[in-house]
């Protein structure tokens, strides 16, 4: 027999988890003494939830496994919400625990008494309090699955402060790998047909092919065919910034120079992409343009997103029939003379602001130029958002 928050520590251990960042409270104090119980997972105190919600969202961004962050009821509880919502909205994994008051009183007015679960159930993908401490493995199990599958997301559990205390006889339950389904073949065939039937194609990659690990497959087909890739802001890393065929990061500028690319392109293969990102209509407001899905999940459909052909399954699996495709053909039919462009435009507009003849102030594009001199290939920048981001 053990007591339920032995249980729950146990069950996170057993599902691998590293690190839980937050506060300490009353109503999870008997959680946090049985983390302090287990040596495999690291605790780390916050000066405040939303700065754990944060540090779970980047370590589960980096890693592509769920971190936990922490906090009690109530304010403790609500301290959480941006950081979550955060992670949720940019497909991080995450486990988001909280304490709660004793069930004897929630069902009526009492000191700091609140719900928890429906406060944070429009920003994680589930949200539940557990009632039996017998459940607690199923609930652990279907939490971390939820969360690692796409799209990715936080996951919200609650457990009460007198249930914490239950005892139990249920152990953890073990934890057992899904595989992602791969797309048809003849759709494949279908799609790469239809991508070598274009003039002027252009990559659109998004986050979800950083998530799939796709990039090593994205990269080779990129060598063999020469067809450039543009990123959205959450999937800076995909290519070398180096390499001829990329195209930098999109702006939200209408003549922003990686937007012209997209606006020669006659067919835009999209890879990952999520409107969260970067919505359609400021790349096909004429909705002209024909688009192939690739995604581990159907398109969300838009006026200005609606593909042609849908390619859901596994990203890495795709490309690579992509390049067993590509591997067969000697040579590729394609006008990248407005990617070259592109390409130009920016370099040059890059190594124009590596020099700054101002006085008293600084360029914005000195910074930056600046910043990406002395940072290596590997090296990891935060920013916060605002406009200054765009640079």
């Amino acid at each position: 027999m053990m007591k339920a928050s032995d249980l729950l520590v146990a069950c996170l251990e057993k599902e691998g988890l590293e690190y839980v960042f937050g506060v300490p409270g009353e109503e999870n104090a008997d959680f946090v003494f049985s983390l302090g119980e287990c040596p495999a997972i690291r605790f780390v105190l916050t000066r405040h939830e939303q700065g754990a919600a944060f540090m779970a969202e980047v370590y589960g961004r980096l890693t592509g496994n769920p971190a936990a962050c922490l906090g009690t009821l109530g304010p403790g509880a609500s301290n959480l919400i941006t950081g979550v919502a955060n992670a949720n909205m940019d497909r991080a994994p995450m486990l988001v625990l909280t304490g709660q008051g004793s069930t004897s009183r929630l069902h009526k007015e009492s000191h700091q008494i609140m719900d928890v679960v429906g406060m944070f159930e429009p920003v994680t993908k589930w949200a539940i309090s557990i009632r039996h401490a017998d459940t607690i493995p199923e609930i652990v199990r279907k939490a971390v699955r939820v969360s690692r599958m796409e799209k990715r997301g936080a996951v919200h559990i609650e457990l009460p402060e007198d249930l914490a205390k239950h005892p139990t006889a249920e152990q953890p339950m073990q934890p057992r790998r899904f595989y992602r389904s791969e797309p048809i073949p003849a759709i494949i065939n279908q799609a790469f047909d239809l991508l070598m039937a274009a003039k002027s194609p252009v990559i659109l990659v998004g986050n979800g092919c950083v998530r799939g690990r796709a990039s090593a497959e994205l990269r080779k087909f990129c060598q063999h065919t020469g067809i450039g890739v543009i990123s959205t802001f959450m999937a800076k890393g995909c290519v070398d910034k180096d390499a001829p065929y990329c195209l930098y990061t999109v702006g939200l500028g209408s003549r922003d120079f990686v937007n012209l690319a997209l606006d020669e392109a006659d067919l835009v293969l999209t890879l990952g992409f999520d409107m969260v990102e970067y919505h359609p209509s400021l790349w096909n407001a004429r909705r002209n343009k024909r688009i192939v899905h690739a995604d581990f999940l159907p398109a969300e459909i838009d006026q200005c997103y609606h593909p042609e052909i849908e390619l859901v399954g596994d990203l890495g699996a795709t490309l690579g029939e992509f390049n067993r495709l590509a591997e067969q053909r000697q040579h590729f039919d394609f006008d990248f003379s407005a990617q070259a462009r592109v390409r130009a435009r920016m370099d040059r507009e890059l190594d124009a602001y590596a020099d700054d003849d101002t006085t008293g102030s600084i360029r914005p594009q000195k910074i930056i130029a600046d910043v990406r001199a002395v940072m290596g290939p590997s090296d990891i920048l935060l920013s916060d958002v605002g406009a200054h981001k765009m640079w």
